[in-house]
C-alpha cells in the first residue's frame, strides 16, 4: 500500500510538474517563437531547474511535440464530453456540434496562447513534429466527423454532406473565429460569439436536409 501510494504521489508531482513546463513553453514560444526561445527560459518560466526540464523531454523540440499532444488531447475531449453529454440530454446531432462549438470557443478563451501557436504551426510543413501535429488534429477533426456522420444515418443532414470537409471547416470556423475575437474584438462575451457562430450553424448545416 505504502509503495502504491508512493508512485502515485510521485507520478502526481510529475505530471504537475510537466504542466508547468508546458504552461511556461507555450507562453514564451507564443510571445517570442520556437528557435528564439531556450530551454533555461522556460525552466525559469517554470520556476524549475534546467535539468528538470531534460529529466521530463529529450529536448526543446521534444517538449514542444508533447505540448502540441497535450493540447489538441484537452480540446478533443471537450468536444467529445459536449457531444456525449447532448446525447445523454436527448439532443440531436445539430444540438451536439453547437455544444462542440461552445466547447471549443470554450477551450480557446482558457488556452489562448496554445490556440494561437497551434494555429500558427498549422501552416508550418517543415517542423518536426508535423507528422505529430496531422495525428493530433485528425482527432479532434474525427469527433466532428462521427457527429456528422450520425446524423447522416439519422436524417438530421443530407447524405450530400461531404463529412470529412464539413468536420475540417467546422473545427476551422470556431478557431478562426475565437482569434478574431481574441485579438479584435475582445470587448465580446463567449456567449456573443457562440450565438453568432450557432446561428451561422443552424442556417447552413441543418439546412442542408
Amino acid at each position: 500500500m505504502e509503495s502504491s501510494s508512493a508512485a502515485s504521489g510521485g507520478s502526481t508531482r510529475r505530471e504537475a510538474t510537466r504542466q508547468k513546463l508546458y504552461e511556461a513553453a507555450v507562453t514564451l514560444i507564443a510571445e517570442q517563437g520556437f528557435s528564439a526561445t531556450t530551454v533555461d527560459e522556460i525552466a525559469e518560466r517554470a520556476g524549475v531547474a534546467k535539468g528538470t526540464v531534460y529529466y521530463n523531454f529529450a529536448s526543446k523540440s521534444v517538449l514542444f511535440e508533447e505540448l502540441l499532444r497535450h493540447g489538441v488531447g484537452l480540446l478533443t475531449a471537450s468536444l467529445r464530453e459536449a457531444a456525449e453529454r447532448t446525447e445523454r440530454e436527448g439532443g440531436g446531432k445539430v444540438d451536439a456540434l453547437d455544444a462542440m462549438i461552445r466547447a471549443g470557443l470554450v477551450f480557446i478563451d482558457r488556452y489562448p496562447a496554445f490556440t494561437q501557436l497551434y494555429v500558427a504551426e498549422l501552416w508550418r510543413t517543415n517542423r518536426t513534429w508535423q507528422s505529430t501535429l496531422m495525428v493530433v488534429r485528425q482527432q479532434a477533426v474525427a469527433v466532428v466527423e462521427d457527429v456528422l456522420r450520425d446524423g447522416v444515418a439519422a436524417g438530421e443532414f443530407s447524405e450530400e454532406i461531404d463529412i470529412s470537409l464539413t468536420a475540417s471547416a467546422l473545427v476551422g470556423m470556431v478557431l478562426v473565429a475565437a482569434l478574431d475575437w481574441k485579438s479584435f474584438q475582445a470587448e465580446r462575451s463567449l456567449d456573443d460569439v457562440h450565438a453568432a457562430l450557432s446561428r451561422l450553424l443552424q442556417g447552413r448545416v441543418s439546412g442542408c436536409r
